[in-house]
């Protein structure tokens, strides 16, 4: 036995050739009904005017379809199957096999291809209809509910976020982008009257858009995340007009 990796040659010293036919897919279907049972059909190899003709015929025991989609087909596999014959040409196939212990041997090299084409007939005629109904049937079907599904999430017409993402929505939309130099204008008027603001209240003062406004407050002021007046916007110590006379008012104090 070869080791895991290697390939046996036996099968090419032997010079053992061996024929690539290609069968429709219900009939590698039925042979595999007879695993175990030996024997799936006949093959008669014969010549015609110096040519080989070849055909397969089915055990008759293989013929009936068990089902087709999700039911009984009633229907019988066709028996007759002749061989179209091709030439290799000057292609090197071959054929190997792998156990379940992974050992890979090579059977032979291909001498002959073939293709396993039905006879056409009645039985053939029923199989090729039945296949393509089942093709033609849509993935997905609607059907009409005879009572309400409640074991469900029932639909929402809008979800409460949706709503009030479209009323801050709305609301930016009314507020139309003024010049900045007027915005700062309002703002430092804002805070000559009062040192701390929150954005909420900035914005209902310049009437912008919040995006707009927190980006000219960015140059001019500071955001203050702890203390006392956490979430508040000030002014930066350069734009104060108070600066001056609250340090001497703190310096007094102490």
């Amino acid at each position: 036995m070869s080791e895991k990796g290697e390939v046996d040659l036996t099968g090419a010293k032997q010079n053992t050739g061996v024929w690539l036919v290609k069968v429709p897919k219900y009939l590698s279907q039925q042979w595999a009904k007879a695993s175990g049972r030996g024997e799936v059909g006949k093959l008669r190899i014969g010549k015609n005017q110096g040519k080989a003709e070849v055909e397969f015929t089915l055990n008759e025991d293989l013929t009936m379809i068990d089902s087709l989609g999700d039911k009984p087909s009633g229907v019988q596999a066709p028996r007759d199957h002749p061989f179209t014959m091709q030439t290799v040409g000057g292609q090197t196939l071959a054929v190997f096999t792998e156990t379940q212990s992974e050992r890979i041997s090579l059977e032979g090299l291909v001498v002959q291809k073939a293709e396993c084409r039905p006879a056409v007939s009645e039985n053939y005629m029923k199989l090729k209809r039945l296949q393509i109904e089942e093709l033609s049937k849509p993935v997905r079907l609607s059907q009409q509910l005879e009572k309400a599904v409640t074991t469900n999430y029932k639909p929402v017409a809008n979800h409460s976020y949706n709503l009030e993402y479209d009323r801050k929505k709305k609301e930016e939309g009314k507020r139309a982008r003024v010049d900045k130099q007027q915005v700062l204008d309002m703002l430092f008027s804002a805070f000559e009257k009062h040192q701390y603001y929150n954005i909420k209240d900035l914005v209902d003062i310049t009437k912008q858009p919040v995006s707009y406004l927190k980006e000219i407050l960015r140059d001019i002021g500071i955001y203050n995340v702890k203390g006392t007046h956490k979430n508040t916007w000030e002014l930066k110590p350069e734009y104060r007009h108070y600066q001056g006379g609250e340090e001497e008012e703190k310096e007094t104090d102490d």
